[in-house]
């Protein structure tokens, strides 16, 4: 496994994993209906650094690290992570957290904010308290799942320097 820089080159293998993703509609706050163009715009424009994981050259993984706001606020960082099914249950996500926190760390930002993590997101909300973020807040009824109806969504917060 390789934790790299993604590259435009990468675009057809991001936008492999953001589709099924972004189309589903049950984890991400994104149109489901969102263009390739827009999508590839929204991981890999936008953010301060977009990573892609490769295995045997595949894209198996992505992320995305941000300024989480702007201003004061410009210390906290955000990030957005996606692993491929054929690579789920490997551990793949705790490995990218774990990068993505020293990256941020490298890009000046102090601390890391999840600001919409959904509480039916049961495997996410696990994985990343046992990585050392809280739970700061819990959003009501904040998103409209396409199965569950109206679900919470918890805004998570971990602190990165050394205090």
């Amino acid at each position: 496994m390789e934790i790299r820089l993604a590259r435009v080159a990468d675009a057809d293998g991001i936008w492999t994993l953001l589709q099924p993703v972004f189309r589903a509609g049950d984890t991400y706050a994104i149109d489901p209906e969102i263009s390739r163009d827009a999508a590839l715009a929204y991981w890999m424009d936008l953010p301060a650094a977009a990573y892609v994981v490769t295995q045997a050259g595949a894209i198996v993984g992505t992320y995305y690290i941000k300024t989480n706001q702007q201003g004061g606020g410009n210390h906290v960082c955000n990030c957005g992570y996606i692993v491929g099914n054929a690579a789920r249950g490997q551990g793949l996500a705790a490995q990218m957290c774990e990068a993505s926190q020293e990256q941020a760390l490298a890009l000046g930002y102090e601390a890391m904010q999840f600001n919409f993590v959904l509480a039916s997101n049961a495997g996410a909300l696990r994985l990343w308290h046992r990585l050392g973020f809280e739970t700061v807040g819990l959003i009501p009824k904040a998103f409209k799942h396409p199965s569950l109806g109206l679900v919470a969504a918890h805004v998570m917060f971990k602190w990165l320097r050394a205090t």
